[in-house]
């Protein structure tokens, strides 16, 4: 199947993307909706599992899914951890490593909470926690960070994409430059992963649930610790799964299993690990680079739209490095609530998102399954 094959065949779009039967959905920055062949793994899996252990219908599986991880981040099967929300795996960096009283840590305030809240906690450690300074909502620039980190910064954490601008992160200039100077790096990639190329070359730690622009199911992602890193991470939750246990028989002392498996305390969530593996091979068989250049021709069609509507769009003219999926648009001093709900009664579904400040954005992120006929259908309803 190409990206062609499902925008120039309406049976197939909505054979293989459901939602597209009664909606138009474009709300992937949100919680995606599921397409067949993922919704169809997972049932033939919950199938399985009423004829015996459900395990033993899925633990072969997993090696398949750090496999599937590693071609998507472009790294070794082994640094691929299956640890589904994106806030657990962000906590078990923050909580996991050792830092020694002055060391500072520097982020943005403004990221999801995911990727501020554990963070945020390091300082009843004694960590200084740097809040980082942008020109704009979300517009991280290498420079940015080149100026804000010091000889006592221990780690940078920082989102790939921000979720209310779309900036997308230039992650490896930043992270090329943070390990040339010895400082980690850690990534929340759920705003990228399955919508742009990102890849683990120059970073330490990166973290992204599928339920997004992946188009798998909730509470299943993937977790990657460079293996240089592995041995420096300590998970702070222990179970059955990642403490050497020979026999199911608890030892006197506790020893982590080596590799990934460190990092994945109890038993996986397996109907989850199941979906996640579909979706990840959807988007290695249409391409990720295919799926981006869609993704950005979408919106290159999308800002002046709405700027001709007279609305104000957020990264209206960004780099191509720091232009994404994700288009949200305001008018100044207006509430766009009722706007969100006269498109949600029309079948539309895109999110209504706050910042600080208490602006209200519409935020509208199409996949690569939504035609051109639908965005501008939208386009008129505003």
């Amino acid at each position: 199947m190409t990206l062609n094959e499902i925008l120039t065949n309406e049976e197939l779009r909505r054979a293989e993307f459901p939602v597209t039967k009664g909606k138009i959905f474009l709300a992937h920055s949100g919680v995606c909706p599921l397409p067949r062949r993922v919704a169809q793994a997972m049932n033939d899996c919950a199938n399985e599992g009423t004829l015996g252990d459900q395990e033993a219908f899925v633990m072969h599986r997993i090696d398949d899914a750090r496999k599937t991880g590693a071609k998507l981040l472009n790294c070794q099967p082994d640094e691929v951890s299956l640890v589904g929300p994106t806030s657990l795996a962000l906590s078990f960096v923050a909580a996991g490593l050792n830092f020694r009283r002055g060391d500072n840590v520097l982020i943005y305030h403004d990221d999801y909470p995911s990727n501020v809240y554990p963070w945020m906690a390091l300082a009843a450690r004694g960590v200084q926690v740097r809040l980082l300074n942008t020109r704009g909502l979300g517009a991280i620039r290498a420079i940015d960070v080149m100026g804000q980190v010091d000889e006592n910064t221990r780690i940078v954490a920082l989102a790939s994409n921000h979720f209310i601008s779309g900036y997308r992160l230039d992650h490896a200039a930043i992270g090329k430059f943070l390990r040339e100077r010895g400082i980690l790096f850690c990534l929340d990639a759920i705003q990228t992963l399955g919508a742009f190329p990102t890849t683990v070359e120059h970073v330490d730690f990166l973290a992204a649930d599928a339920h997004k622009w992946l188009l798998g199911p909730c509470g299943a992602g993937i977790f990657y610790v460079r293996s240089e890193m592995q041995e420096k991470l300590n998970p702070p939750i222990y179970g059955w799964h990642n403490v050497r246990n020979p026999n199911f028989v608890a030892q006197e002392k506790i020893e982590f299993r080596s590799g990934a498996a460190k990092f994945e305390a109890g038993t996986h969530n397996l109907i989850g690990l199941i979906g996640l593996i579909a979706a990840m091979e959807l988007a290695l068989e249409l391409g990720v680079e295919n799926i981006a250049a869609e993704l950005l021709r979408k919106r290159a069609w999308l800002v002046p739209a709405l700027q001709a509507k007279g609305f104000a769009v957020l990264n209206a003219e960004p780099k191509p490095e720091n232009a994404s999926g994700i288009t949200s648009f305001f008018q100044p001093g207006k509430d766009l609530a009722p706007l969100h709900k006269k498109l949600a009664d029309a079948g539309v579904i895109a999110s209504l998102r706050t910042d600080r400040k208490g602006r209200n954005y519409l935020r509208l992120a199409p996949h690569f399954y939504n035609t051109d006929a639908e965005l501008q259908r939208v386009v008129e309803l505003l």
